[in-house]
């Protein structure tokens, strides 16, 4: 399977190479991306990922043996980061999840703090869901989900997805405009994350949740699932790095943004929280 997988991944990078570096969106110049032996190492599924473009970009896979995944060689504490991610093509990816995130877990086995973007699969030719979250002190109970559909195939080219993570903020960008703001507010506590943490990449089965809460698992006919990353960004912040403060046209941006695509809310689902959680009220809806 490593051949196939190795063929597949080289034939996907030679279709989207001109996407990858003429991208419709532009990095901040204040931030430079990184190679990714000198930013990661191989978490798992060694067999399952490839760097390419001499380390600028890298692809990992989920097969019927196992999936794959990176993490950063460093920890920060507060942090832009930042990649461009193009999806597994195919016609039905249900059970699949790909994922973007920060975590303390190897550390913090029971208080783990975690910012997440995941990418669920789809059944019968339909949409790849974006779904984002956050969490302090392994308080998973307190969810803090978000999902949206997106304005574009994620599978047909790049696109970037960044995490700015402030003491005070937490923004999610997809291509760099903003989707998503968290203000901490005391009520948080130690709902707000605020430890070290990793950057992680990975691909996996979750057909137990990820596709119709789990009534569509992952079919590995259609293996591997190939998932590709470029353009590492992992900034540590300084006053001067990382602005948490939106301009009034980000804030329009993201407005709009979520008018169309925000398809769930915690902050909405009174059924789940009839007493919003804190920063309900602060937050971007």
């Amino acid at each position: 399977m490593a051949a196939s997988f190795k063929e597949l991944i080289l034939c996907l990078f030679c279709m989207t190479s001109v996407v990858l570096f003429i991208p419709a969106y532009s990095l901040p110049k204040k931030f430079t991306t990184s190679y990714f032996d000198e930013a990661f190492s191989r978490l798992y599924g060694d067999q399952n990922l490839i760097v390419l473009k001499e380390g600028k970009s890298v692809g990992i896979s989920l097969d019927e043996h196992t999936g794959c995944g990176f993490k950063s060689r460093s920890t920060y504490q507060y942090a832009f980061f930042s990649a461009s991610v193009k999806l597994p093509p195919a016609n039905y990816t249900a059970g699949v999840v790909v994922t973007f995130y920060t975590s303390n877990g190897d550390v913090y086995k029971d208080s783990h703090d975690e910012l997440d973007f995941e990418f669920l699969g789809h059944a019968n030719n339909g949409s790849w869901v974006l779904q984002t979250n956050l969490y302090g002190n392994g308080n998973i109970g307190r969810g803090r989900e978000e999902r949206y559909s997106l304005p574009f195939d994620p599978s047909e080219n790049f696109h970037n997805y960044s995490i700015l993570w402030t003491k005070k903020t937490t923004v999610f960008y997809v291509d760099y405009v903003p989707i998503r703001v968290t203000q901490k507010v005391e009520a948080m506590a130690g709902d707000y994350p605020s430890k070290p943490m990793s950057l992680y990449a990975t691909i996996w089965d979750g057909s137990d949740w990820a596709t119709g809460g789990g009534k569509y698992k992952v079919d590995y006919t259609y293996a591997p699932f190939v998932s590709q990353y470029s353009n590492f960004v992992l900034q540590a912040c300084s006053n001067s790095d990382c602005d948490d403060c939106l301009t009034t046209e980000e804030r329009n941006k993201m407005m709009e943004f979520r008018s169309k695509y925000v398809t769930y809310s915690y902050c909405m689902d009174s059924k789940r929280y009839p007493i919003p959680l804190p920063e309900c009220k602060n937050d971007s809806f």
